[in-house]
């Protein structure tokens, strides 16, 4: 009998050697942690131990976190606000079936709360990350008594709810650290509401600051990131006893979380083993108009313009001289009032739709007794299909005013808001129209001749007073034979004509202070006008390798043409010898001095360079399908494209630009003109230029503004591969993020990374007929449907670094600087 307690000791200590060396994961009543000690999931995917959020810190904490990486990132923390100050504190079972964490004093510092007793209680950690106490006599052991799941701290994982019970009451959501050393509550909380409709939004307080819109079935409306893809699925559960959110991972080696930070911003964080790091995959706030309800009732947000907040159509804002001092708050209200008889709907497209709380809705409803329904009620203000799969179907309508619309585009949504008879065309029929055209056509054509003639009048009065002219000039008489151009030489232009000493004065006589760069073409200064206006003068200089020919170019092309996303030209000086542009100045130069720029670079975060590509794209797009001519720019790189104040991309020098009538899209030349590294192929080689030549050297710069990384300068320490061949590689290797600037990390969405680089190599591939259009780049960036495989892209080969020079079969001549070059003689 003396054997007896010795026996059991040994039996004790085996069980927990057995615990601590990581491979059980239960504790019973006879069983405890230990600071120091841990618990695993069966899968060695998740352990639970304790912890200190800084190694400096005093304060230990009960928290799950991967196993699998190097960077303890807890997950779940039990005692947030009631830390353990030394490191002898105990996590144990006890007979009741609740988890205690004791101190030193066996004081209880926390504890579940499970209000049923049980005989045989046994807490676990599960493979999905969820620790929970139940009975180990019940068959059946999904039968919790707790589990950390319904008590999520700052991070959702795969598998948790974030909802609400709909017969206890008991709500699921997230609640930020207070800060990065401190997990106690902060004041950030993040919800999936079941207040009206369902949708996500997030609280500072007690107070929305974010709202990702309501669910339409395939993601939230007013968050088109968030979407299924080949890592996570997601999905909003609706029933008579819950409503929640969850996510699910597809691809189960993926480690990714949805966790909210102290400063409230939300992000889904993904592991990269390459790096060791966590890398932003994308966050709710990605922009100004995710604030919510900036723009007020009726207001909608839309980053590109300015100012952000414009009233929806047939609206006005409420206070129109808060509005233009940018106080938006009080919102807009329609132009004509509704009276609820004879009301009508306006449809309005491509929206993040208004918050839901106020709103009502149904999931049997076709779209059209969602109009009755909402008709015959005075209060509702709008309504729209309830799920937007297969073509539409359900009902939700908007009881009150709408608020927190912004403009998305292509992955908005339609709504139908009321509006008053005559604000929806029903007053009135086609000959009472007639009628009123008869009548006034004749007046308007009065007013027009009217209106000209004194223009006319003022216009020779300007003539004779205002050093800064317009007038129709033409600058005829030139040819190049050494280009195939079919383009009218002698075509005559309008443009505002300065006087050299006008601009001589406004550049302190284009002193070497206002210079702000150079180029093929010359110099380019500062200018400051009489009137202040600040002018960019782009001066031809004598010993230039461009002439009239690529003046009269550059005039004949910027000047018809109107694009937020193109430099605008002002005017132009042709007087002596001098012969020179004068643009809008913008202020922060060219798109190169700073992703190519140490220091620089770390200004462009993700959401501005995203914005860049988006932007350059648009005007690419224009140029090539919606100008009154097409036009192939020929020379687009880096240095090419300004940025203005609020870092919006202009796409600038056309003075190497040929334009097209009608259906043409492309010729061939024996003037070569362009930049090698952002030359296309069958440019360089064979002077086969079109607007596909454009879309290549777009996919240059969308993978330079990626890396931070010159194609032609790219050195790396493996290969000798230039831009494109490094990133072809590790495109088929599946090694896509290690091409990402590391200035990046901290704000980038892979997602939207990820497809700007397929984009990129999309664009570059070595057949112009593989490369898509610009429309179809701009869909792509902005959608997450799936993207064709690229195919090899071109001028992908070893170089010699020393030299800098590409080995290319062709021979073709290459510099290593990057300023516009001519060839007379390509194949």
């Amino acid at each position: 009998m003396e054997t007896f307690p010795f026996l059991l000791l040994l039996f004790f200590s085996l069980i927990f050697l057995h615990k601590v060396n990581g491979q059980g994961d239960t504790i019973t009543t006879t069983q405890f942690i230990k600071d120091g000690e841990t618990i695993v999931s069966s899968d060695e995917t998740f352990e639970m131990g304790f912890f200190s959020p800084l190694d400096t810190s005093a304060n230990r904490y009960v928290g799950i976190w991967y196993k699998k990486i190097s960077l303890i990132t807890p997950v779940w923390v039990a005692n947030r606000v009631a830390p353990v100050t030394n490191k002898s504190g105990v996590l144990k079972v006890i007979q009741s079936g609740l988890v205690v964490l004791v101190n030193d004093t066996n004081a209880t510092v926390w504890s579940t709360n499970s209000s049923t007793t049980v005989q045989n209680p046994v807490a676990q950690l599960l493979d999905t990350g969820n620790f929970v106490v139940r009975d180990a006599d019940d068959p059946n052991p999904e039968n919790f008594l707790w589990q950390s799941f319904d008590y999520p701290t700052d991070t959702l994982i795969a598998s948790m709810k974030l909802g609400k019970d709909l017969v206890t009451g008991f709500e699921r959501y997230l609640t930020s650290w207070r800060s990065n050393d401190d997990p106690a509550p902060g004041e950030y909380t993040y919800h999936c509401d079941p207040t009206g409709y369902p949708q996500d939004l997030m609280r500072k307080g007690p107070n929305v600051i974010y709202r990702a819109g309501p669910w339409n079935g395939l993601r939230w409306s007013g968050a088109p990131n968030m979407v299924n893809n080949s890592i996570t699925s997601f999905g909003l559960i609706m029933n008579s006893k819950e409503i929640y959110y969850k996510y699910e991972l597809v691809n189960k080696s993926v480690i990714n979380t949805l966790v909210i930070k102290p400063n409230g911003n939300t992000m889904r964080m993904i592991w990269i083993e390459k790096t060791q790091g966590w890398v932003n995959y994308h966050s709710t706030d990605a922009d100004d108009c995710d604030a919510y309800k900036l723009c007020g009732a009726y207001g909608t947000c839309n980053v590109l313009s300015d100012p952000v907040c414009q009233c929806l159509d047939k609206f006005e804002p409420k206070h129109p001289y808060d509005w233009n001092r940018a106080d938006w708050s009080s919102g807009c209200v329609r132009k004509r009032s509704i009276n609820c008889t004879g009301d009508g709907f306006l449809m309005y497209s491509g929206i993040k739709l208004p918050d839901t709380r106020n709103s009502w809705f149904s999931e049997t409803m076709t779209l059209d007794e969602c109009r009755a329904v909402c008709l015959r009620n005075c209060s509702c203000m709008g309504y729209t299909n309830l799920d937007i799969r297969n073509g539409g179907s359900g009902c939700l309508l908007w009881i009150d005013e709408l608020v927190d619309i912004r403009q998305l585009s292509q992955s908005g949504q339609d709504i139908y808001i009321r509006m008053s008879a005559s604000d929806i065309g029903s007053a009135g029929s086609k000959g009472k129209k007639a009628v009123i055209l008869a009548v006034a056509l004749p007046l308007l054509v009065a007013l027009i001749l009217l209106g000209l003639g004194v223009g006319l009048i003022l216009y020779k009065r300007k003539r004779r007073e205002d050093p800064v002219l317009t007038t129709k000039r033409r600058l005829g008489g030139h040819s190049n034979k050494n280009d195939d151009s079919n383009q009218n030489h002698h075509e005559d232009f309008e443009l505002p004509l300065f006087d050299l000493f006008t601009l001589t004065k406004a550049t302190n006589n284009f002193s070497f202070e206002n210079k702000i760069g150079e180029g093929g073409f010359g110099q380019v200064h500062k200018g400051v006008l009489e009137g202040g206006q600040e002018v960019a003068v782009k001066r031809l200089s004598e010993t230039s390798k461009q002439g009239l020919h690529e003046f009269k170019n550059e005039v004949n092309c910027i000047a018809k043409l109107q694009h937020r996303n193109l430099v605008k030209l002002l005017g132009c000086c042709i007087q002596a010898e001098e012969k020179m542009l004068v643009y809008e100045y913008l202020p922060n130069k060219s798109l190169d001095l700073y992703i190519f720029d140490e220091e620089r670079s770390a200004l462009l975060d993700w959401p501005k360079r995203f914005n860049i590509i988006n932007g350059i794209a648009r005007g690419l797009m224009y140029l090539h399908q919606d100008s009154r001519l097409r036009i192939i720019h020929r020379d687009l790189k880096a240095s090419n494209v300004l940025l203005d104040i609020e870092m919006i991309p202009k796409i600038s020098d056309f003075g190497m630009a040929r334009s097209f009538g009608g259906d043409e899209t492309g010729a061939n030349t024996r003037r070569v003109v362009g930049t090698y590294g952002y030359m296309s192929p069958e440019y360089a080689v064979d002077g086969i230029f079109s607007v596909k030549s454009d879309v290549f050297s777009f996919g240059v710069l969308v993978l330079e503004i990626v890396s931070g990384k010159k194609n032609r300068r790219f050195v790396h320490p493996d290969h000798h591969l230039n831009l494109l061949g490094h990133t072809w590689m590790l495109h088929k290797e599946g090694r896509q993020l290690e091409l990402v600037d590391p200035n990046l990390v901290d704000s980038c969405y892979v997602s939207e990374v990820l497809r700007s680089i397929h984009v990129g190599l999309l664009c570059v591939q070595q057949n112009p007929e593989d490369r898509p259009n610009m429309s179809t780049v701009i869909m792509m960036l902005s959608n997450e449907g799936i993207l064709p495989p690229p195919k090899h892209p071109g001028f992908f080969t070893e170089r010699n670094v020393k030299d800098a020079e590409f080995s290319w079969s062709t021979q073709t001549p290459s510099s290593i600087n990057e300023v516009t070059i001519t060839l007379l003689n390509a194949r």
